[in-house]
């Protein structure tokens, strides 16, 4: 009676085991990937962000937003969480 109660969990098991690596593991890594991108947002930095606004990042703040100018003399706040894509990275200075 004790393996045919184990046997019946072991295909529970493998489904579990399936949906680790073919559905969490990939997001945590994807979201990881992300986070990595938005850490290393830099002034200058061409954007697009979730909503398809695409602009140069003018200034960085500490409170998780950074200011987006998406015109000439046209700047507005975004948090950094919804920047979908860095087109244009800047070179570090010297």
């Amino acid at each position: 009676m004790e393996g045919g109660a184990i046997a019946q969990f072991i295909p529970l098991i493998l489904i579990f085991a399936i949906m680790y690596f073919l559905l969490i593991r990939p997001q945590q890594k994807k979201m990881k990937q992300h986070q990595n991108m938005v850490e290393a947002l830099r002034r200058g930095d061409q954007v697009v962000t979730q909503g398809g606004v695409i602009g140069k990042v003018s200034k960085v703040k500490e409170d998780g937003e950074l200011e987006i100018e998406i015109a000439e003399g046209v700047k507005v706040r975004v948090v950094k969480s919804t920047i979908a894509q860095v087109l244009n990275k800047t070179e570090p200075a010297s």
